[in-house]
């Protein structure tokens, strides 16, 4: 009896206890999709938003940032005072390892002193070599820059062309409805209905193609900023921006003053100056101070030394060191009127290309958006009572909706060129409004 009532008592709580902690390992699985939801990153990113990823994640500009660095910590090597040398001597030896039994030995320590003026010059001409490097990252920032505007109005352009191709491939589907109904109300012919099916087709290719180019410019806009082509990414902003207000001569002037190419230019005249001031130091010389410990049997001295080169070849220098400046300043004057007419060009091919974006905006927004919309409203509405063929429907909203495409297409083009005359000024952003 015993052991029936045992059994009695188990069996049921088995199930009970099995429920409870199914239930708990359900909310348990619960909680961490909750969780993973919260903590899922948001990836609709602003156009700032995608410069500052671009700057702080691109391996290219990573690496130049590298290579800045490499150049600044050649500045302390070239600030660097030599090591002192410690000196042994032992003379009058009776055997090649006789050490202890040795009649004579020096025990010294010898310092190099260069000329003055000679290590703050060193140190003066690696400085500006990390000028230069500075200048070489900051041409690539602005590049990347850049490219990055580029790839993300890319993007707003090609989901504003998947956004047209939905709407048409829509219009097209209701056209085919439309058509349909009148052919089974004995009002067009069947030839109507086949070339609706026709657009429908047509429309849905455009539809595939539009977001084919999405993804790709999705891609190439991640790589940009440093992640998976792959990874999801959404973006917020317009394609319009404001007009130009800044003259030819201001743009110009910015140029000269802010462009890194330029920069580095002047760096490099004057580090060539520093070399040629640099090979004129080869003529004068350094010293060797020395003092040491010396004993001859049972007697100690102390010993002093001192020692300098003497220019006796004194031509080397200025067929080398000297010569190598010169030619070195004259190639820099050279490039550096080479970067002064590219700047310039640039700046005159970018302006004159925004100016004709422009003037383009203008006439889309003050006649031909408003028209081709107002075109194609009539022809739908006079298609519907039987006035026009189905033909000349399409070809209305067809002009439309490229219309609008055209026109989005301009925009980004208006900013893409704001883009480049903005690299050409070498700023970051904003200073070309």
């Amino acid at each position: 009896m015993g052991f029936r009532r045992k059994r009695k008592t188990e069996v049921p709580q088995r199930p009970i206890f099995n429920l409870y902690l199914s239930l708990l390992l359900g909310l348990f699985f619960v909680f961490l999709d909750l969780l993973g939801q919260q903590t899922e990153p948001n990836y609709s990113l602003t156009l700032e938003e995608c410069l500052n990823l671009a700057l702080q994640n691109n391996p290219r500009l990573i690496s130049y940032g590298h290579q800045y660095e490499t150049s600044l910590a050649r500045v302390n090597i070239a600030k660097a005072i030599p090591q002192p040398a410690l000196s042994l001597d032992l003379d009058l030896l009776p055997g090649p390892f006789s050490f202890r039994r040795t009649e004579e030995n020096y025990l010294g320590v010898a310092q190099l002193i260069e000329f003055p003026g000679r290590r703050s010059l060193r140190a003066n001409i690696a400085s500006l070599e990390a000028e230069e490097a500075r200048s070489d990252l900051e041409s690539f920032k602005l590049d990347l820059i850049f490219q990055t505007k580029e790839a993300f109005y890319y993007l707003l352009l090609a989901q504003e062309e998947l956004k047209f191709a939905q709407q048409n491939l829509e219009l097209s589907q209701k056209f085919k409805e439309i058509t349909e109904f009148k052919y089974l109300a004995g009002e067009v012919s069947q030839s109507e209905v086949l070339r609706a099916k026709v657009e429908v087709s047509r429309a849905e290719n455009v539809f595939k193609e539009a977001q084919v180019q999405t993804s790709i410019a999705r891609a190439k806009l991640n790589a940009l900023l440093g992640r998976e082509p792959d990874s999801g990414l959404e973006i917020r902003g317009e394609l319009k921006n404001a007009f130009l207000t800044l003259t030819v001569a201001e743009a110009k002037e910015k140029a000269l003053a802010l462009r890194p190419e330029m920069k580095k230019i002047e760096f490099s005249l004057s580090r060539a100056k520093a070399q040629k001031k640099q090979a004129y130091f080869n003529y004068l010389p350094d010293f060797a101070v020395g003092l040491s410990r010396h004993r001859i049997g049972r007697e100690k001295y102390w010993d002093f030394t001192l020692s300098f080169s003497v220019p006796l070849f004194f031509w080397q220098p200025a067929r080398g060191e000297v010569a190598e400046a010169e030619a070195l300043k004259r190639i820099l004057n050279q490039e550096k009127a080479f970067w002064l007419n590219s700047i310039f060009l640039e700046i005159e091919e970018a302006y004159s290309k925004v100016k004709l974006a422009e003037e383009q905006i203008r006439i889309f927004e003050e006649s031909i958006l408003s028209q081709a919309q107002e075109v194609y409203e009539m022809f739908s509405f006079r298609y519907e009572e039987g006035e026009i063929s189905g033909l000349e429907l399409i070809e209305a909203r067809r002009t439309w909706i490229e219309s609008r495409v055209n026109y989005a297409q301009t925009l980004f083009k208006h900013a893409i060129f704001l883009a480049a005359l903005e690299r050409a000024l070498g700023i970051s952003g904003g200073g070309g409004k």
